[in-house]
């Protein structure tokens, strides 16, 4: 069973998200696509190697799912990694500009087959006093973090730890 077992607010430096934009009704189902083609490795080339995201964000370096929302419904749906602003994206990828700011961070506790059961975060986030921040468009940016080890490594009772996140003011 899924559980949050921590909500905090971090701050979090200018970013660019370089990854893939999908949108339609099997947004999700990509996932192996970039495992099999080593898009991952692509991004963290261009960025020099993931310690250079660690240098200036601790939690950086995931694999992350990220989705722009707006009053809960899903409108586009981001494959790739986080980046530093001056990573050069490659070659059939696309970007996201991030300014510095705030994010609010659910840890979500279970087994890996769990916790990508996100849909009650936001009320976790909302609880702890936190404001969604809303983009230009009216957007909501929120997005799985998967972090080495906590999401990577099971625990001694077979459960791991997935980052979801939302920009909050």
């Amino acid at each position: 069973m899924n559980q949050v077992i921590k909500v905090y607010k971090q701050q979090v430096p200018a970013m660019k998200f370089v990854g893939k934009k999908y949108v339609g009704d099997d947004v999700y189902s990509h996932w192996g696509e970039w495992f099999a083609n080593g898009w991952f490795d692509k991004v963290e080339d261009a960025m020099g190697g993931v310690d250079n995201i660690l240098n200036i964000w601790k939690d950086g370096g995931g694999y992350v799912g990220l989705e722009f929302r707006k009053e809960g419904e899903l409108l586009e749906y981001w494959i790739g990694m986080f980046a530093t602003t001056d990573t050069v994206v490659p070659e059939g990828f696309e970007c996201v500009q991030f300014e510095a700011g705030n994010i609010g961070v659910c840890w979500n506790y279970g087994g890996e087959d769990e916790v990508h059961d996100v849909g009650n975060n936001w009320k976790y986030i909302l609880k702890d006093g936190m404001e969604f921040k809303l983009d230009e468009r009216g957007y909501v940016a929120q997005f799985e973090n998967g972090l080495c080890p906590r999401f990577t490594t099971p625990d001694e009772n077979g459960n791991v730890i997935l980052d979801y996140c939302f920009y909050v003011k």
